[in-house]
């Protein structure tokens, strides 16, 4: 199997990963020269995608694209190009409209009747304003008091082009769904922890929902995949307010972070899904057995990314992978399962998205604070020498 990656960035790198892990070869391609998924890679390409002639060229050959990029335009090119030389496509242009657009998303969940957090001029302060089009927690701002919005937004309200809720506090949980219409598959639940600027730093699994609630995600995240016609897969974020999930957001893309904890969690590749959602049938056969029949290992999951600056050792969100460079993969890195890192031995300043198992997820915790010990005591060393 040959898959060809078209985005180099966060998303590139979960789909290479997962991509090599189905034992599978891959193709990254991204018009810039210096991208994290770049050094995952089978080949790298650099290229523009809106270039057909080289993508010609450069996909002779590939059984499956996916998209790892939010482009428009980008993306309306692959459609139509992957459409008239019949190449998979693993990508939902209907769904994703609805998805990536905050205001469509809020009005789908209205219609269908999906809790969510109740929007302005419903809504009291604290409020929280996203950019309608914006990803994950780009643009996201909070305002306390009216004066503040008016500040930061003066004349009418709302907004053109935002989306105002409600703030409303709580853990957060995330979901996968794969499938087609009438055959859903909501995967593995996991919760999500958020550093100072709302970007997820940390992915921990087996989830610590109950079971009822684990139930009420997938209900949920089921009528919304039936509501869009979902085909491929979309990941459902929510927080539990006051003892109610609410829908913060969707997105029909494959997500970064979440789906390489389920994978060491349950044994789960989502791309493998992915692939079996949108290929054609003679090509499906690899997948059929164990579509709807995944064993659930739960073993616990640690899955953080941190920052090394001098000997300090940070935990942030994962905007710190963007722009690291190329990004390789170290197996056993500091007693973790497997580090995704642009580490070389000497060096003081480097990044990691760290992977650590146990049999349970308190197992995983302690053995992710050995691995941090061992880290600065590393760095203490390297620190100290003359």
């Amino acid at each position: 199997m040959l898959v060809a990656i078209v985005g180099g960035k966060l998303q590139g790198v979960e789909l290479t990963y997962l991509a090599h892990k189905a034992g599978w070869k891959v193709i990254v391609i991204d018009k810039g020269p210096v991208v994290p998924a770049s050094g995952l890679s089978d080949k790298f390409v650099q290229l523009d995608a809106a270039d057909t002639g080289d993508l010609e060229t450069v996909l002779k050959g590939v059984d499956l694209v996916i998209p790892a990029t939010e482009n428009r335009e980008t993306l309306d090119i692959l459609h139509r190009w992957c459409s008239a030389k019949g190449i998979p496509l693993a990508f939902d242009a209907d769904a994703y409209a609805i998805s990536s657009s905050k205001l469509e998303s809020d009005r789908l969940f209205a219609k269908i009747k999906i809790p969510a957090p109740v929007s302005w001029p419903d809504c009291g302060f604290p409020l929280i304003a996203k950019p309608s089009g914006g990803s994950g927690s780009k643009g996201v701002q909070i305002f306390d008091n009216r004066r503040q919005l008016e500040e930061r937004f003066p004349g009418s309200l709302p907004p053109g082009g935002w989306v105002m809720q409600e703030y409303v506090e709580g853990p957060s949980y995330s979901l996968e769904i794969v499938g087609v219409p009438g055959q859903y598959l909501p995967l593995q639940v996991t919760d999500l922890e958020m550093d100072a600027g709302y970007d997820c730093k940390r992915v921990l699994a087996p989830t610590e929902l109950t079971s009822r609630q684990v139930g009420e995600f997938e209900e949920i995240s089921v009528k919304i995949a039936e509501a869009i016609q979902l085909r491929g897969l979309m990941d459902v974020e929510v927080i539990l307010h006051k003892g109610e999930l609410k829908v913060l957001e969707i997105d029909a893309r494959f997500p970064s972070q979440t789906p390489t904890a389920v994978y060491h969690s349950t044994g789960i590749n989502m791309i493998e899904l992915l692939a079996f959602s949108v290929l054609p049938p003679a090509a499906r056969n690899p997948f059929e057995k164990g579509f709807l029949d995944f064993p659930k290992l739960l073993v616990g999951v640690v899955y953080e990314h941190i920052k090394v600056t001098s000997g300090v050792v940070e935990v942030c969100g994962e905007h710190i992978m963007a722009d690291a460079g190329p990004l390789h993969l170290e197996p056993g890195f500091f007693g973790a399962h497997e580090a995704i890192t642009n580490y070389a031995p000497g060096q003081t300043h480097w990044v990691a998205t760290l992977i650590i198992t146990g049999s349970n997820r308190e197992q995983a915790w302690r053995n992710r604070n050995r691995v941090i010990d061992d880290i600065k005591k590393h760095c203490h060393n390297i620190e100290a020498q003359p």
